[in-house]
This record gives structure tokens, C-alpha cells and sequence, in this order.
């Protein structure tokens, strides 16, 4: 049985006796919502936590709301309710759908919003016990000073699995963060870096505590995807957004777009589809973006599953999704009214 080290735990009621907390706590703190990702690591050893400071109970911090032709998401709000929301899935369905697919039931009804966009990354090496992690005499994430997946590597490349950050991404939202200097924003596509053992965009005493989606015109395709060995159960081995602005008179041609993938390394990779502008969005442009997606992502040996098969399966998945836009693309042009 894996157990728990002792620990203090604080629960704040204000986003300020919080920030204070972590401030007195120092090193030694961490901040826990659902705690699905946290309180695995502390009982396999692989991050000790002397403090941690809940922000359940913060007033608006799991809440959803509409203003202005934008959602905002606080950072405490639950992937099940996020996923269940009748009007996300009529206005933002590739949100809701990307919390669908987190995990199981019990999961999505404990993990937040919040948590998901902050996970921490992962890697085959480090994601272990702690017998099997020392048998390896460590690693750069592990009281180490080697990559295992890089042998010679400077860096860590432990992947991020967030299955919201390529949804996220692609649909241009914002972080808002709050710290002892104030309140900033932050866009999500600047959120991450490469650096697997400090991958987002958050000070050790800074707290997330909402995001912020723009709604989408009629003008704009999305499809999203992840693949796992089993589904929603396991983390994702690829997870990806893909987005199409397509001409607003004629809706069967590119202006342009994002590919998102996720799983790759501790930052998702961001392809703009701005070279491809005029294109027809047909069958002939989804064998064009499964070939850039091929060509340009290039999966490691740092989650469990073989990277050959993982980067042939990524340029499968995403000319599916372009198909199901294509298809949809073609309607909507043929049902436009004249």
C-alpha cells in the first residue's frame, strides 16, 4: 500500500489569506484542488509536500460564466461539470469534449480545470516507484543528473498530457494569475516552455485562478482528439486540436489555422497552417496536414507506447479530424443561403 507522509493542510477562504500562506509556507508548500495528479506523486514519493493549502473553498473559484461572447472557467471548476454544461457543448464543443475524455468518472467528478492545465509532466523514468526510480540512479526530475530518454540531454523532456491545453490553445484563451505583485494575464499559448521540470508560466507563489475562452464564429472548424491504449482510462500517448479558419465567403477554403499535439514534450507543439491559405478544404488538404503533422512532430520514449507507432498514429488521427471538417466544411457551403 502506497501512503502518505504526514502533512498540514490549510483551506483557505480568499485568494489573499492564500497567497499568504504560500508565502509563509515557502518550499515546503503546495497548492491542492481535486489533488488527482498531487497526492499520486507525494505517495510514490516522487515530490514531498509538507504543506498543502487547499483552494476548494475559495469563493468563485469553480465556477463558469458567460460575458461578452467569453467563458470564463475558474480554475476549482470540476472536468465532469465542465464537460456536462449544456451551452459549452452547443457554443465550445471541443472544450467539452476534451474534459470528456480525461480519465474515468471518479476522476473528472474530483480533478479541476485548474489542475489539468498545470499537470505536471511525465516520463516513463520518473513516473515510478521510488525502488524503481533509484535502481536507475535517478534522472533529471529524480535526485538526478542524466535523461534517460536523451542520453546527453541537457535538459528534461518529460511530456505534458494535459488533455485541455491543445483545446485551450487552439482556441486562444488566457490565463488569469494572481501573485503578491498582483493580478496579470497570461495567453495560454505563451503558458508553456520546453523545460520539463518547470513547464508553465506560474511562479512558485502565484496562483491560477481562472481561464478565459473567446467564443468562436460560424468561420472558425475545430476537431480534437486523443489516443490511449485504453480511451479515457490512461493518460493520452497523443492528444491534438486542430483548427481551420476557413474564408467567410466561401467556407470550402483555407485563410489559415493551428495544429495543436500534445504529448510530445513538456510543451505542446503549435503548427500554423498560415502557408496553406487558399487551400480547398478536401481530401487532398487532410493528406497535406497529416504530412506536416508527421514530418514536424517527432514523439520520444518518454511515455509508455512505441514513438514510431505513436507519430504514424498522430498523422492517421489528424487526417480523420480534417475529413470530419471537410465534411462539414462542404455542408455548410452547400446550405449557406445564396
Amino acid at each position: 500500500m502506497l501512503r502518505l507522509r504526514p502533512f498540514t493542510l490549510h483551506q483557505p477562504t480568499t485568494v489573499a489569506a492564500a497567497l499568504a500562506l504560500l508565502s509563509e509556507a515557502g518550499e515546503g508548500a503546495r497548492l491542492i484542488a481535486g489533488g488527482t495528479d498531487l497526492l499520486p506523486n507525494m505517495k510514490l514519493q516522487r515530490l514531498d509536500a509538507e504543506v498543502l493549502i487547499s483552494l476548494a473553498g475559495l469563493e468563485g473559484f469553480d465556477g463558469l460564466a458567460w460575458s461578452d461572447q467569453r467563458l470564463r472557467l475558474g480554475a476549482g471548476l470540476r472536468l465532469a461539470d465542465l464537460a456536462a454544461d449544456r451551452q459549452v457543448r452547443a457554443l465550445l464543443p471541443v472544450l467539452a469534449e476534451a474534459a470528456a475524455r480525461v480519465a474515468g468518472p471518479q476522476i473528472r467528478n474530483m480533478a479541476t480545470v485548474g489542475g489539468n492545465v498545470c499537470l505536471d509532466t511525465r516520463c516513463r523514468y520518473i513516473n515510478q516507484g521510488e525502488l524503481f526510480r533509484q535502481a536507475l540512479g535517478g534522472c533529471l526530475k529524480s535526485h538526478g543528473d542524466v535523461c534517460h530518454v536523451v542520453p546527453g540531454g541537457k535538459g528534461c523532456v518529460a511530456a505534458l498530457s494535459s488533455d485541455l491545453a491543445p483545446a485551450l490553445l487552439a482556441l486562444d484563451a488566457v490565463a488569469h494569475i494572481v501573485g503578491p505583485g498582483g493580478a496579470r494575464v497570461c495567453p495560454m499559448r505563451a503558458f508553456y516552455n520546453t523545460d520539463g521540470l518547470h513547464h508553465i508560466d506560474l511562479a512558485a507563489d502565484e496562483i491560477l485562478v481562472a481561464l478565459e475562452v473567446p467564443l468562436v464564429g460560424p468561420q472558425v472548424a475545430l476537431a480534437g482528439g486523443k489516443w490511449a491504449v485504453r480511451r479515457s482510462i490512461d493518460f493520452p500517448q497523443l492528444n491534438y486540436c486542430l483548427r481551420l479558419d476557413l474564408d467567410a465567403t466561401d467556407p470550402t477554403r483555407l485563410n489559415g489555422g493551428l495544429l495543436v499535439v500534445g504529448v510530445l514534450g513538456p510543451r505542446p507543439r503549435q503548427l500554423r497552417l498560415d502557408g496553406l491559405a487558399g487551400a480547398v478544404v478536401d481530401a487532398d488538404l487532410a493528406d497535406r496536414l497529416a504530412a506536416m503533422a508527421f514530418s514536424k512532430c517527432r514523439p520520444l520514449a518518454n511515455v509508455p507506447g512505441d514513438p514510431v507507432y505513436r507519430r504514424r498514429r498522430l498523422a492517421v488521427e489528424v487526417k480523420r479530424a480534417t475529413l470530419a471538417l471537410c465534411a462539414a466544411a462542404t455542408l455548410a457551403a452547400r446550405t449557406a443561403p445564396k
